[in-house]
């Protein structure tokens, strides 16, 4: 029997785009609260997870992905990192094992290490993500390698996809964690209201269902969210959303041919937020033009950037 006193505090997940950030949120809570799709650069905004156990309590930080900014959304991005960084007890600096040669991206390992993670003074816990795509001694390379060019508190390789090794991560995180009663109650799983897991859900679906430059021109704002059905089982939830996209073209992508295509985002969106909300909810959708609103700060800005 572990009798050692109870820890809480928080860790902050960091690392490249597509690095598997979200899918490692995901699966340490055993519950999809990140949004997860294949195209890079899906999370924008700081996603707070709250991992439960008997001996502590771990408030994960789940960030955007490190990027080169091109524009003022991704400055935004990039500045969220910095003050969750701020926040954080330890960090979890997600680098994925490439299928090549070189097992990791080092120029972006030496880059997160110097200017972010060291300034940052804080305990550092290097995770190889992926590691179902490499052998053993290959795995045992990448953390020898790690150890020797950045020395972090503690190196591990994981797969949040086959869910492995995800025990140990838990085990080297506690360590960190300041002594502390927990800070939520056992079955909160975030601090996020539910409107935003709507929007994030509306983002994911248009991830997934349209191509090219198009979601990343997306953004979606709850206009309306009314409860009702909890007063009255006979009527649904009112979800109103607004999705704001920056040119009218995207926006008749978005319509499609006869308004085919929202119908198919309302459906696929509305089928998971009833399935998170555990209630039937009306969906509506409205598609708004608000010219390079990542280019623009007051557009932003009213978006929560």
């Amino acid at each position: 029997m572990d009798s050692a006193p109870f820890s809480c505090g928080f860790a902050i997940i960091i690392g490249p785009p597509n690095a598997g950030k979200s899918t490692l949120l995901n699966e340490l809570l055993d519950f999809k609260l990140s949004i997860v799709t294949p195209k890079p650069q899906t999370t924008r905004k700081k996603i707070t997870g709250i991992y439960h156990n008997n001996q502590c309590q771990i408030i994960f930080l789940d960030t955007p992905g490190i990027m080169k900014p091109q524009q003022k959304l991704h400055e935004s991005m990039l500045s969220i990192i910095r003050d969750t960084l701020k926040d954080a007890d330890v960090v979890i600096a997600l680098l994925p094992f490439s299928g090549k040669k070189d097992l990791f991206d080092r120029e972006f390992a030496e880059e997160l290490f110097t200017s972010w993670l060291n300034p940052a003074g804080k305990p550092v816990i290097a995770v190889l993500n992926k590691c179902d795509l490499v052998t053993k001694e290959r795995q045992a390379e990448a953390e020898e390698i790690i150890k020797k060019s950045w020395n972090p508190a503690a190196i591990l390789s994981v797969s949040a996809l086959k869910g492995l090794n995800l025990q140990q991560l838990v085990d080297a995180t506690r360590p960190f964690l300041p002594m502390h009663q927990p800070l939520y109650p056992e079955d909160t799983l975030s601090t996020a209201p539910e409107r935003f897991f709507v929007s994030e859900i509306i983002r994911e679906k248009i991830f997934l269902l349209y191509g090219r430059e198009v979601p990343y021109s997306t953004e979606v704002v709850i206009d309306e969210f009314k409860e009702q059905h909890e007063d009255d089982p006979t009527r649904k939830d009112l979800i109103r959303c607004s999705v704001i996209v920056e040119r009218e073209t995207q926006k008749q992508i978005l319509i499609g041919s006869k308004g085919a295509a929202l119908k198919k985002l309302g459906q696929t969106a509305r089928k998971d937020i009833e399935e998170m909300l555990g209630r039937p909810v009306f969906l509506e959708l409205f598609i708004k033009v608000r010219p390079d609103w990542r280019k623009n700060q007051n557009y932003l800005k009213s978006y929560g950037y």
